[in-house]
Order: structure tokens, then C-alpha cells, then sequence
């Protein structure tokens, strides 16, 4: 297993960001859903090793991150692409895709075509020599989709990685991410469910800092089917005409069903049957 979580408690001030969650990831591409405040990002933060969580214990690339030194070797094993990433704007993209490589403590020998292995992958190649500053926001993002993958990790960690990508650059991306994920670990939040659908064998769905869904993309469409009984239902008394009505397609239908479900389940009465 590439990565777990064991009674992941994450807090914000007085907000509880994720509440004693149990997660656990292997090779391939995972995606994580859910509304906004969900805890998606808590939870990217924490397996990147930039943020700590108030109580639980993380494992990562069979360490575990409580020990400094366990942390700094993992954090030479990843990669993270967060929401909003930082960057020298006077940089080119080879020189700054070649800082995050020295940062990772890459052997210097490796870094000049492990560069141009990263920018050719998220179709930059072209612009190598280009400053970031003169790119525009969607090719920023490519090159902050390199950067993430330069030291080839067996875990990577991407927060919202499309944002900002043209329909075409979506799905050369989604075909990344599915090559990358044939070796190593890669967990993907977004906002995107067809993204999810496309590239992702395994979904992790949150809503309110606790786990409301977690199977194959498969299990999730299955959700929004009309005839898949009452886990599947938006709540009492609603028609199955309800469930196929809240979404474009089957797996925007499932992922709504799955969260009108757990919210059922939450709003029950203490003791009452579930």
C-alpha cells in the first residue's frame, strides 16, 4: 500500500476539515470528490507532508511521516501539484522545472532529460525555453503538472490539476495520468467528475470531512441508476425519475445519489434503523 490514513483528524482553527477518516491507496489512479469545504485539499496537504493533522497517523511510501527524517525521504518520492502553486515568474520553464528536480535532491546527472522528459509529457516542449511569466494561465498549469512529475514519483498528489486546461489538453491529460498510473499512485482532486470517469479506477468521495463514498467509478455510475434500491435514493419519498434527473450523465447521477445518501444517513434520528 503507497499510502493510509488511520483516524485522520484534520482542523482548521475550530473547523474539523476531516473527521477520523480511514483511507488507503495503491498503485494506480484514484479520484477524490466532493463539494467544496469537503476536505479534499485537507487531505492532499497532509499526504503531501505540507500540512499535520490533529490527530491519526499518516503512512506514506512505508514510512511513517511522524518522523522528520521519514518525511524528508518521502518528500524526495513525490509529487505535488496544490491548487494554487508558487513559481519564479523570470524563470524559463526548463529552469524552473530544473529547481523543483534540485529541490527533490535529484542526482544532477539525471536532471537535463528528466526536464525535457516532464515538459515533452504535458506537451511544453516547445516552450522549454520560454519564461514562465509569457505563458498563459493554462500552459502555467502544465508546467506546474511537470514539475509535479520530473523525479517520476510513486505517489503523486494533484489539487485540481485541469483547472485552467482547454477540452484537448484535458484529455491528453487524462491519458497522463492513466500512464503514470500504471507504476505508481496517483490521487486526483477535482471538481470534474468526467475527468474521474475517464482516468480513475477508484473514487473517493467526501462531504463534510468524512468518507460518503469509496468504490470504482463502476460502483458510483451504478449509484445513479434508477432501479439500484434505496442507497441509491435522494431521500424519502423521492421517484426514481429524481435520481436520473440530477446529472448530464451516469457518473455526475451516481455521485449526486451517493451524496444525497450519506446526508440521509447523517440527518437520521441517533438509534434509528439504517
Amino acid at each position: 500500500m503507497t499510502a493510509a490514513v488511520h483516524s485522520l483528524t484534520v482542523r482548521h482553527r475550530r473547523t474539523v476539515a476531516l473527521d477520523g477518516i480511514d483511507l488507503r491507496f495503491g498503485t494506480g489512479v484514484h479520484g477524490l470528490l466532493g463539494p467544496n469545504g469537503a476536505g479534499k485539499t485537507s487531505l492532499i496537504r497532509v499526504l503531501a507532508t505540507v500540512a499535520a493533522p490533529a490527530t491519526g497517523r499518516v503512512e506514506l511510501l512505508g514510512g511513517d511521516i511522524a518522523e522528520h527524517r521519514e518525511r524528508a525521504a518521502v518528500r524526495r518520492r513525490l509529487g505535488y501539484l496544490p491548487q494554487e502553486f508558487g513559481y519564479y515568474p523570470g524563470f524559463t520553464v526548463r529552469e524552473f522545472v530544473s529547481y523543483v528536480a534540485w529541490l527533490k535532491e535529484m542526482r544532477p546527472a539525471d536532471v537535463p532529460e528528466a526536464v525535457e522528459r516532464a515538459v515533452e509529457r504535458v506537451g511544453l516542449a516547445d516552450r522549454i525555453d520560454v519564461k514562465v511569466k509569457r505563458l498563459s494561465g493554462g500552459m502555467v498549469r502544465r508546467v506546474g503538472i511537470a514539475q509535479a512529475i520530473v523525479n517520476d514519483p510513486e505517489l503523486l498528489l494533484l489539487d485540481e490539476p485541469t483547472a485552467g486546461l482547454d477540452p484537448e489538453q484535458r484529455v491528453e491529460f487524462r491519458a497522463l495520468l492513466r500512464d503514470i498510473g500504471a507504476a505508481s499512485t496517483v490521487i486526483v482532486s477535482t471538481h470534474l467528475v468526467e475527468d474521474v470517469a475517464a482516468a480513475c479506477a477508484e473514487v473517493t468521495l467526501l462531504e463534510s470531512g468524512r468518507v460518503a463514498f469509496r468504490g470504482t467509478t463502476t460502483d458510483l455510475m451504478d449509484l445513479g441508476k434508477p432501479d439500484t434500491g434505496p442507497e441509491a435514493t435522494p431521500g424519502p419519498g423521492a421517484s426514481a425519475a429524481a435520481v436520473t434527473d440530477s446529472g448530464d450523465n451516469p457518473i455526475e447521477r451516481g455521485y449526486t445519489a451517493a451524496l444525497r445518501a450519506h446526508r440521509a444517513k447523517a440527518a437520521a434520528p441517533s438509534g434509528a434503523a439504517r
